[in-house]
């Protein structure tokens, strides 16, 4: 699995603000969907291409469109809806599905609830938006999930990670085939007895949407 972890300080200030606990949800929002684009733009770095020539006023030129079929994205409901702007802002084109995932709080796993996928995701490149890696749980499942329908190209898009999810992932796909990527925004110190990062930014469906 390749790890990118950013290192650009236009990130790590947005991220300052997001982490204070006196930042409001409106701005949370904000600042989650442009720390996603900053993101997206080195998650794609490797996005599939085929190349093309345009005539410009000028003269005829060299370049590139996205191949098909084109790259699906999915957010990990709920929080992960407040990074599909940032990530959508990028690549306009791309297709959305949906994955609802919940983590049970007393055995750190995560179940499904809603899936709005293709059934064959088969040659797809496919971008999983969940902003918190922690304990790892709730990615291997979606990433599982989206293994058993075909897809073999996964990248995943967290705003923080903990060491401790990264170690879960590395593991549950150590022997797999697949081609996995996680970009994230920062690595934090660890994961508490609750399975929160530390020092983390909170619960971020709760700032991004207000607890219900």
């Amino acid at each position: 699995m390749k790890i990118h972890i950013a290192d650009h300080p236009l990130i790590t200030h947005k991220l300052t603000v997001l982490r204070d606990e006196k930042t409001d949800s409106p701005t949370f929002r904000r600042l989650t969907e442009e720390i996603v684009t900053l993101l997206a733009y080195e998650a794609m770095r490797e996005v599939k291409t085929q190349a093309v020539t345009v005539k410009t006023p000028v003269a005829m030129a060299q370049g590139a469109h996205l191949t098909k079929p084109k790259p699906v994205v999915v957010p990990i409901l709920r929080a992960g809806l407040g990074m599909l702007e940032g990530f959508s802002r990028l690549i306009p084109t791309a297709e959305i599905g949906f994955l609802g995932m919940v983590r049970n709080e007393e055995t750190l796993k995560a179940t499904t609830y809603a899936n709005r996928l293709p059934e064959d995701l088969k040659g797809r490149q496919c971008y999983i938006l969940d902003p918190m890696l922690a304990t790892g749980g709730t990615l291997v499942s979606a990433i599982e999930f989206l293994a058993a329908k075909g897809a073999t190209d996964i990248t995943a898009i967290c705003i923080l990670a903990a060491p401790e999810g990264i170690a879960v992932l590395e593991k549950a796909f150590a022997s797999s085939a697949l081609q996995l990527k996680l970009v994230t925004g920062a690595l934090d110190e660890r994961l508490n007895e609750k399975g929160y990062i530390v020092p983390g930014l909170g619960d971020a469906g709760d700032r991004l949407y207000g607890v219900v």
